[in-house]
């Protein structure tokens, strides 16, 4: 029989943490040593049981998830199982090697899931884990790589997960009613937010509005085609076409 891992969950809502507290119960090979509802306590719990595996939600009173693991002394340095309703973290917090993101509302399946995750983190090796980690939070005094083009990434909710989309794999994107369509390599990803949000996101540099409903990838533009009254069209490397309003013309004066 599979030894159980000790787990403490850091939650804020009443009902989550019960949700939490109940699936995890249901598993033989887990074992909740505490939980906290909020980051402070989390924190002190954390570096009082040692626990093998944390479940922690981001948005909290006093301390959020992400300042709790950037508290973590070197030598307390658990699995982190991140649980939250938002997926603007998600780059975050995989650049802080955490085993799992989970989406709320999640299932039992998905929870199961990591858990099976962190199970083989442990069985891999935990100096290496723990290594990366600390490298994360910059508690080794190595230089890290700046977030660069190449780099960076969209979070995109899909089902119980999280999908990271490079954003230089980015085509073009459009708003549809009160969601956006990210368009990349082909395939269509749904986002539910607003283009304003979506610009602060997006490196601004490589993404210019085009429309008020339109934003295009400048290195994915082929050709910029003039048509009247200072509009024009631009064919992708995809082969997509896209027009651009008068309104936003200056966004791509510099390209003609």
């Amino acid at each position: 029989m599979q030894q159980a891992i000790s787990a403490v969950i850091v939650e804020d809502e009443p009902l989550a943490l019960d949700l939490t507290v109940s699936m995890l119960t249901e598993m033989d090979n887990v074992k909740i040593v505490g939980t906290a509802r909020n980051g402070q306590r989390g924190l002190e719990l954390i570096q009082q049981l040692e626990p093998d595996v944390v479940f922690l939600d981001i948005e909290m009173p006093i301390l959020n998830g992400i300042e709790l693991v950037k508290k973590l002394q070197a030598d307390v340095v658990p699995l982190i199982v991140f649980t939250t309703a938002f997926n603007q973290y998600a780059v975050e917090a995989f650049n802080l090697h955490a085993v799992d993101y989970l989406l709320k509302p999640f299932s039992e399946d998905r929870i199961r899931h990591a858990v099976a995750r962190v199970f083989q983190r442990l069985t891999i090796v935990d100096d290496s884990y723990k290594g990366n980690l600390l490298k994360a939070l910059g508690v080794l005094k190595e230089a890290e790589p700046e977030n660069t083009w190449e780099t960076a990434r969209l979070a995109i909710r899909e089902n119980d997960g999280v999908l990271l989309v490079p954003q230089h794999e980015i085509d073009w994107i459009d708003a549809a009613g009160d969601y956006i369509c990210v368009h990349s390599k082909g395939e269509t990803h749904i986002m539910r937010c607003t283009m304003k949000q979506l610009e602060k996101i997006l490196n601004g540099n490589h993404f210019r509005r085009i429309h008020r409903s339109t934003i295009v990838n400048i290195d994915q533009i082929k050709q910029i085609i003039p048509l009247t009254k200072g509009e024009s069209r631009l064919l992708l490397h995809c082969g997509e076409e896209l027009k651009v309003s008068r309104n936003y013309r200056k966004e791509i004066s510099h390209l003609a």
